[in-house]
């Protein structure tokens, strides 16, 4: 052992020696404590034990060290944006630049919850210039310019701060010429200015827009207005006049006027002048009608004068007719003229006549009844009448076995003395026995049996039942049997393709009948109905309603993976350009709820009705074929909804639900697909003693039914 080695062992001794307490002394632990310790009592009540202040590391006797409290990570002991400082004995924390402490300090120690949050730069007024607009950052801000200002000095969006970028107002320069137009009025060169145009002299503004805006992209939108050279066009046309024309149009061309034959002008001027507005200006004159009907008999005799615009006409007084033309006449234009009315010989019916005044208009015949007939009722006397026949007389000459039978809903056709022909009156036709009455030799009529039936239509009271029959009532004149043809057409307003025609035919004697027909739903149809014997067709339209449509055919299966592949099979239907599939998925919770005539919304925004169940696919079943495979969760979008991967460890049902929809009417009808059991379980199948034994209830309320599947499962836990 060297000399060094030997000193060192002999300082060691001495500082144990020094430690040990003399006999009958006891040793002062406190003052053996380092200065950045304190001197503690002992848990157990032992005595006295020195420990290192909070901040420093060590024995708390020989030594205690700074602790750096910032060598775990400045995010980690002091925050999201922030750096860590250490001290001798402590730390503190700063926040990074565009960060500043919640507590308002520059500097900070986060025991208080005191953490760096965003300094939103865009606060300061101005604080990207004129014509700017600041969009705040995390830790810092950018700035881009507003409608009508462009970037200068860099591209967008740019910061005040790291460079010269600027807003700067847009600048068109000079307005653009407009053919045939002069500049008016110009508010500026900028942004939103307006230069304002006018037509040159000589031309006039035809269409278009007069004004030009200073754009956003700095040039002028604008203007669009066609000038076109004055032309008035033809003269306008005044009452009973005519133009002096040489079919000039252009501005300063001059018309002269002049009134029509049968007119004189007075107003004030007969010229009118094309202006430089376009427009013919003026004449102030007025053509004034000449009456021709102030000169006495300028008709002639038996007439009336009408005076007219420029003319004039005639035509004959009561109980004058026109000769050699027709009324209205002008006697300057024709040999026309009025005559007295002659009504010639007077006619007699089961009467004799006994007086005359006369045969022209308003002469007076009486007459008496023929031997075996009495005057009853009614005028013996006829007037010659304004339209050259006589009028009356109306007396009734009845024969001796008094009046003329009376048969319902009949009259007379022909009456002499002793028959008497009867027919039904309008709206009725005959229908059984005889027509004629006969006066006896006793002064008794034989009355008439004839039987008139109203006239109705072969098929009337038609109406649609139920969308589906025809119902109406048959009018037959016989108690024969009536075949009836039926033929209908559909279309659809949402099919323009679509067409549905069908005819049937149908033989009876029955007076109300009924007939249904296989119509589709959602359809518009025209229905005509034709009675053959009597050629008489009837129509009706009507519209038929939402159905709901028919359910797929499902191949339910129980699955222990989140990615189930399930198939279904399907009838093609007419309804199927309307309708469409929605996969919905409901996690079972206990009593599963669904509801499956809620609305089938196929809008995308509200692809989740709740926080649970949710649309995991929507797919038009035109576009399928006769059988589907589907993979839940595959992670595809189909319908525009996205078939999100289902969770491991939950159990799932898989409901498919057919919706029809046509504008306000929707229909729906569901199926449960499938099971999907938790893949957080190992399926076992074992005894009942084997293994616990838990039982599932799950409960699915489909359209208003519900549906309870009970199943017990064998599992372990991975």
């Amino acid at each position: 052992m060297d000399g060094r080695n030997r000193a060192m062992i002999v300082v060691f001794l001495l500082c144990v020696l020094a430690e040990i307490p003399a006999k009958g002394h006891i040793l002062d632990v406190c003052a053996t404590c380092h200065a950045d310790a304190t001197c503690d009592d002992k848990p157990d009540g032992a005595g006295k034990v020195c420990n290192c202040k909070y901040g420093f590391v060590g024995n708390g006797r020989t030594y205690c060290q700074d602790k750096d409290e910032c060598q775990i990570g400045a995010s980690k002991i002091c925050g999201q944006h922030a750096t860590c400082h250490n001290t001798y004995g402590s730390y503190y924390c700063t926040c990074l630049a565009g960060f500043s402490s919640s507590n308002n300090m520059s500097v900070f120690i986060p025991n208080d919850g005191t953490h760096c949050q965003d300094d939103d730069e865009c606060r300061v007024v101005g604080a990207c210039g004129g014509g700017a607009r600041c969009r705040n950052l995390e830790g810092s801000f950018d700035c881009s310019c507003q409608l009508g200002y462009r970037v200068h000095d860099g591209p967008e969006p740019f910061n005040p701060h790291s460079g010269n970028a600027s807003c700067r107002v847009v600048e068109c320069g000079q307005a653009a010429t407009v053919e045939d137009a002069v500049l008016l009025s110009l508010t500026g060169t900028t942004y939103s200015s307006v230069a304002t145009f006018v037509c040159e002299e000589g031309f006039i503004w035809r269409s278009g827009d007069n004004s030009s805006v200073c754009g956003a992209d700095g040039g002028w939108k604008g203007p669009n207005m066609v000038c076109e050279e004055v032309d008035c066009g033809a003269p306008p046309s005044l009452p009973h006049s005519h133009p002096m024309w040489g079919h000039g149009s252009r501005m300063g061309t001059e018309v002269v006027y002049q009134c029509n034959s049968g007119f004189h002008n007075v107003g004030t001027g007969d010229v009118s002048t094309c202006t430089s507005a376009g427009q013919w200006e003026g004449p102030s004159m007025l053509c004034q009608d000449d009456d021709e009907c102030r000169v006495v008999g300028v008709c002639g005799d038996g007439a009336r004068c009408r005076n007219l615009e420029g003319s004039f006409d005639c035509s004959c007084q009561l109980g004058y007719r026109v000769h050699d033309g027709l009324e209205p006449f002008n006697p300057h234009s024709g040999n026309a003229s009025c005559r007295v009315v002659d009504c010639g010989q007077v006619a007699t019916e089961d009467a004799v006549l006994l007086s005359l005044t006369g045969t022209t208009y308003s002469s007076v015949a009486t007459f008496v009844c023929e031997e075996g007939f009495i005057w009853r009722s009614g005028d013996n006397s006829s007037v010659c009448g304004a339209d050259g026949g006589w009028k009356g007389p109306n007396m009734v000459c009845e024969a001796k076995c008094g009046p003329v039978p009376f048969i319902a809903k009949s009259e007379v056709m022909l009456h002499n003395r002793s028959v008497v022909i009867h027919r039904c009156v309008g709206g009725y036709r005959s229908w059984r026995g005889s027509y004629i009455s006969v006066c006896g030799s006793s002064g008794v009529w034989q009355r008439a049996t004839l039987r008139c039936r109203e006239i109705k239509p072969p098929v009337n009271h038609l109406f649609v039942l139920n969308e589906k029959c025809l119902r109406w009532r048959a009018e037959k004149y016989e108690e024969d049997k009536e075949v009836y043809q039926v033929t209908y057409e559909g279309s659809r307003e949402y099919q323009r393709s679509f067409h549905d025609r069908g005819r049937q035919h149908l033989s009876s004697k029955a007076d109300q009948l009924e007939l249904c027909l296989n119509l589709l739903p959602v359809t518009n149809y025209s229905i005509s109905i034709t009675a053959l014997s009597s050629r008489f067709t009837a129509t009706i339209s009507t519209n038929t309603s939402l159905t709901v449509p028919p359910a797929p055919v499902v191949y339910y299966r129980e699955f222990e993976t989140p990615v189930p592949t399930l198939r279904l099979r399907r009838s093609p239907d007419t309804l199927d350009p309307i309708s469409l599939y929605q996969v919905f998925v409901l996690p079972v919770e206990g009593i599963v709820m669904f509801d499956c005539s809620s609305p089938a919304s196929s809008d995308i925004s509200s692809r989740r009705k709740s926080s649970t169940e949710y649309i995991t696919a929507q797919i038009d079943v035109g576009h399928l074929g006769r059988e589907m495979n589907f993979t839940v969760g595959d992670g595809r979008y189909y319908g525009g909804f996205f078939n999100a991967p289902l969770q491991n460890g939950r159990n799932y049902y898989i409901i498919v639900r057919a919706v029809s929809q046509w504008k306000s009417a929707l229909k729906s009808a569901c199926v449960l697909w499938a099971k999907v059991r938790g893949t957080s379980y190992v399926l076992r199948v074992s005894s009942l003693s084997a293994a616990a034994s838990i039982g599932l209830v799950a409960m699915v309320i489909l359209g208003g039914y519900c549906f309870t599947w009970y199943a017990r499962r064998f599992f372990k836990r991975t």
